[in-house]
């Protein structure tokens, strides 16, 4: 089994950055593939960024292009997720989760394991 965690969430104004940390226990996670989505009060959940398991590939969704970056760090089982430049609009629950099986899909349904997920709130 897989747990993750993530940590690093808060409130800040438009135009700050955070940085969200997700560290793996159980097993390592450094094998799989990871990727972080976020969901908005009556929102469904959705896709943010992903990251291969050799961290050669990257995948984002067009809102955060440019702002966010996804990396890891495979030694301390961890996956980080750089948020710039933040808008109101990236208010969510922020959410990591291994794909054992893909390259870091942006369906959900490839995700195997799922963190509790971390808060950001963006005021203007």
């Amino acid at each position: 089994q897989v747990q993750l965690a993530e940590s690093g969430g808060g409130s800040v104004q438009a135009g700050d950055s955070l940085r969200l940390s997700c560290a793996g226990s159980g097993r390592t996670i450094s094998i799989y593939a990871m990727g972080w989505f976020r969901q908005a009060p009556g929102k469904e959940r959705e896709f943010v960024a992903a990251i291969s398991w050799t961290a050669s590939r990257f995948t984002y969704a067009d809102p955060v292009k440019g702002r966010f970056t996804i990396s890891r760090d495979n030694a301390k089982n961890t996956v980080y997720l750089q948020m710039n430049s933040l808008k109101p609009e990236d208010t969510a629950v922020y959410y990591c989760a291994a794909d054992t099986f893909g390259m870091g899909n942006v369906s959900r349904n490839s995700y195997d394991y799922w963190g509790q997920g971390t808060q950001v709130t963006v005021s203007s």
